[in-house]
């Protein structure tokens, strides 16, 4: 019996040797501290809040067009001067809405026979109405300064559906077209925001 209990006792200290062997120096390695660098992490800011984008939810069937590089530059240049207006991304989104039912985004000359009357730029807004000059109009941060300037007089737009806060700025035929580019317009604006 003194066999069997020294075959024992030599074997669970062989067993805690020879776990202290190979978990010690691995423990022992986890608890030192290592000198590594952090890796790097891409930080994205902050998208604005969809509620507060499109807090109406977007109303009827919705409309998208594939953008090219000058119809994204203008859609960037919108988000600037509301920026330098001081209005939030609402105020983009109604801006870019109204933007992509006049020009889809493009800063339209004059078109000619197919001109709405003197029509121009990215909001197709008129000399002849008191917008600014042709030269003005074309601009795309004074347009949109222009188009800004109508939304702030426009008691509660914050609160209105985008169409009517559009349709109040433009006065359109078809004052209900502007829904349709809602979701397009936040789309826009999460992605170029704070870019």
């Amino acid at each position: 019996m003194n066999t069997i209990f020294r075959k024992s006792v030599l074997g669970v200290a062989g067993l805690a040797f020879a776990g202290g062997v190979f978990a010690g120096p691995l423990t022992a390695h986890a608890a030192t501290p290592v000198d590594a660098k952090p890796a790097a992490v891409a930080v994205q800011a902050d998208k604005p809040d969809t509620s507060k984008l499109i807090p109406h939810g977007v109303q009827g069937a919705q409309s998208h067009i594939d953008l090219n590089d000058e119809q994204t530059a203008n859609a960037k240049a919108i988000i600037a001067a509301t920026k330098k207006s001081g209005l939030n991304e609402r105020a983009a989104v109604i801006s870019i809405a109204t933007s992509l039912q006049e020009s889809k985004l493009e800063n339209l000359g004059h078109l000619g026979d197919r001109n709405d009357h003197d029509s121009l730029g990215l909001f197709q807004q008129r000399p002849s109405s008191g917008w600014g000059t042709p030269e003005q109009i074309t601009d795309p941060e004074y347009s949109t300064m222009a188009f800004l300037k109508g939304l702030k007089q426009v008691d509660g737009w914050q609160d209105m559906p985008l169409t009517e806060a559009a349709q109040t700025v433009q006065v359109s035929a078809y004052p209900d077209a502007y829904a349709q580019w809602e979701q397009q317009a936040a789309d826009l604006v999460a992605q170029h925001w704070n870019s």
